[in-house]
Parts: C-alpha cells; structure tokens; sequence
C-alpha cells in the first residue's frame, strides 16, 4: 500500500503576533518536499522532493500564493474560528 498526502499547518505565537506558515508532502511516511514561511522557499529531502523544490521555486506565481499563505490562510483562519476555540474557559470533563 502507498499513500502520498500534503499536510498544512499555521503555528501561531502570542495571537497572530508570529505566523509561521508550514507545507509538507509527504510520501510513505517520509517528507519528500516542504515549504516553510520562515524559510521562504521549497526544500526537498528526496531526488523527486529536490526536481520539484527547484521547479516550484522556480514559479513566481506559486512561490507568491506559499509566501502570502500567512495572510490569507492562516491569519484569515485565525480571525475567523479563534475566538471560539481561545475564549473558552472552563474546567474540562474527565
């Protein structure tokens, strides 16, 4: 069995004070290629990972859409569900 998948996630520090933004393919449980907003670029860790870093890295339009995802993904989604999940207070269930 394979399984390939992508993964996106948003790390926030202090509310939306630090934003990092984080975009991993993943194939057989090995990461063959990311994005990190703190670096700025693709980095593959695989042949396959590294021909796609440099062909994506290469695409000013996809490098535009990963490096404003802090904006419009991230922050966007922030605004949007935390102030129901930051808000909540309470003693929680056993």
């Amino acid at each position: 069995v394979l399984q390939e998948m992508a993964q996106f996630e948003c790390y926030f520090t202090n509310g939306t004070e630090k934003v990092r933004y984080v975009d991993r393919y993943i194939y057989n449980r090995q990461t063959y290629l990311m994005f990190d907003s703190d670096v700025g670029h693709f980095v593959g860790f695989t042949p396959t990972g590294e021909f796609n870093a440099k062909r994506f890295n290469s695409d000013p339009v996809m490098m535009e859409n990963k490096r404003t995802a802090v904006d419009w993904l991230c922050r966007h989604n922030y605004e949007v569900s935390g102030p129901s999940i930051t808000e909540r207070r309470g003693e929680r269930r056993a």
